[in-house]
């Protein structure tokens, strides 16, 4: 699924670029992308869409504090993806509304616990969908697996 999901980064500008769920699936079968890796990735960003509805009331508010996360949270997203969702939001890339996305989508994800690799796919993904303007010094954070090795190969 985190392949399915860097490829659209990298082939669509914007979420709008990207083309009707059934022609984008086609598209990536033609890709060599797997059926199950499609359907995983398609219901993925069909809850990230869900999810981002869910909190744009919240972004209206302009609300901010300090996140404690519950304990269900905490086993399914390990330390270092927790450090860098705080990281995030500490240098102002992710507001509290988008943190609570990322936070959703980690916890939608069927692998557990939820590394740092995989949490700089969600938000990366997260920042794309909105269309949010990132420094490219964090851009290439995101598209940078822990080790070293870029996100695609």
């Amino acid at each position: 699924m985190f392949d399915v999901l860097v490829y659209l980064f990298h082939n669509y500008y914007t979420p709008q670029a990207c083309p009707r769920a059934d022609v984008l699936a086609k598209r990536l079968a033609a890709a060599g992308f797997e059926d199950d890796e499609i359907d995983e990735a398609l219901s993925w960003l069909m809850g990230l869409a869900k999810a981002t509805e869910h909190c744009v009331e919240l972004a209206q508010s302009g609300t901010s504090g300090i996140r404690v996360y519950a304990e269900v949270e905490r086993q399914h997203l390990s330390p270092e993806a927790i450090g860098f969702i705080t990281f995030l939001e500490n240098t102002e890339v992710l507001q509290a509304p988008l943190r609570e996305i990322v936070i959703d989508r980690a916890l939608a994800c069927e692998e557990a616990p939820v590394g740092l690799a995989r949490i700089k796919v969600i938000a990366l993904m997260v920042l794309w969908s909105q269309e949010a303007e990132v420094d490219h010094l964090i851009l290439e954070e995101l598209l940078r697996l822990h080790d070293g090795e870029d996100t695609c190969h």
